[in-house]
């Protein structure tokens, strides 16, 4: 969910060293930089690169520390907040078929929840341009879960109104600051606009007709076989396994699939089988951001891009307790990169963030 400082510079460090997209995908070298993240710490690293309808799956390291059990292509893992581009498909659907609008305000959908939202439109809440601070902020909520309760449930309703009562950023529309609030309020909003539940929607309208077989919008905390745990440095290592989680984070970040299944997505959703030509080149149009991973990254409705040296990167990232995921595509879709580490970047040691970086670089350039 959270995007991490802590990672940023050794990621641009090593991308921007690349110089052009190399024709295939260089197994030897993807395999050597993924063995370098777990070298550097992390348990384990799957890597789904796609190009010219050729797809190469690696892994390194361990799905499960006490049982040794290796790390394999196909693991289910929690992708965190690349959730928050289906929830963007959802919603930009829903526009497309003309049962909302980009201009609609919270406070048409949601009477009364967020002060001011009568000021606050879904298109804001899609680019992060609503100023509405996020509920992760509030120790309130990580509060059960550090205290070992892993399987606390927070309603999303609650999550939202505790993400309304934090200070705003800035006046609505003013600027640009990432808040898992926006989401789970946009997962609401998909609710009372269809009267179905947010995860009945995205089954219907992209898991199933995408054919994402191996995704999953989980509401409890186990995830399906085979899966990677997930491990987290607190003060001090060793790693402790909290995979148990709870996906509180909702539409902001609560989806568990493979990586294969998530470039499957992004193929889809890029080359225009999800959304129409118009929503989706406003899902592109995106707006600077500030304290990223890349300099001169750029959020748009859901959807982020990247500068890499050897061009730009569409996709998303997401950073969980216990999991980091990077989706990295082309403009159309033709060549992609999906990367997932079970250990969340805020706990990764410095060795293992700095192969990160090669590994992306590697994984989407070819370098």
């Amino acid at each position: 969910m959270t995007r991490r400082a802590a990672v940023a510079a050794a990621v641009v460090l090593a991308t921007a060293a690349a110089a052009a997209p190399a024709q295939a995908a260089k197994a030897p070298k993807l395999r050597a930089a993924l063995d370098g993240i777990v070298a550097g710490g992390a348990p384990g690293a799957i890597m789904v690169v796609h190009s010219r309808g050729r797809t190469l799956r690696l892994a390194s390291g361990l799905a499960d520390r006490d049982a040794r059990t290796p790390m394999r292509p196909g693991m289910h893992v929690r992708i965190a907040s690349v959730t928050k581009t289906y929830t963007a498909a959802v919603v930009l659907q829903l526009v497309g078929e003309h049962k909302l609008r980009l201009g609609d305000s919270v406070q048409r959908w949601l009477p009364g929840l967020v002060p001011n939202g009568g000021n606050i439109t879904v298109r804001q809440l899609l680019g992060h341009t609503s100023g509405l601070g996020d509920f992760e902020f509030d120790p309130r909520v990580l509060a059960p879960y550090l205290g070992g309760d892993l399987g606390y449930k927070w309603p999303p309703r609650k999550l939202a109104e505790i993400g309304a009562e934090q200070p705003l950023f800035f006046p609505p529309g003013q600027d640009i600051a990432y808040s898992n609030t926006n989401y789970v309020l946009l997962g609401l909003i998909v609710e009372r606009v269809t009267g179905h539940s947010f995860g009945r929607e995205l089954r219907q309208r992209l898991i199933r007709p995408l054919g994402l077989h191996e995704t999953t919008f989980p509401t409890e905390s186990a995830l399906p076989s085979p899966f990677a745990h997930g491990y987290r440095v607190f003060d001090q290592p060793p790693a402790v396994d909290i995979t148990g989680l709870y996906p509180y984070a909702w539409a902001a970040g609560a989806i568990v699939s493979t990586d294969e299944d998530v470039a499957r997505f992004f193929r889809a959703l890029l080359s225009g089988r999800v959304i129409g030509p118009r929503l989706l080149e406003k899902m592109q149009q995106g707006r600077l951001e500030h304290q990223v991973d890349f300099p001169g990254q750029r959020y748009g409705l859901g959807l982020i891009s990247f500068p890499l040296g050897c061009g730009k990167a569409w996709g998303h990232n997401g950073d969980i307790p216990g999991y980091v995921t990077y989706a990295f595509s082309t403009r159309d879709g033709r060549r992609q990169m999906v990367l997932t580490i079970n250990q969340d970047a805020l706990s990764l040691p410095r060795e293992a963030a700095q192969a990160l970086g090669i590994a992306l670089k590697r994984g989407f350039c070819g370098g």
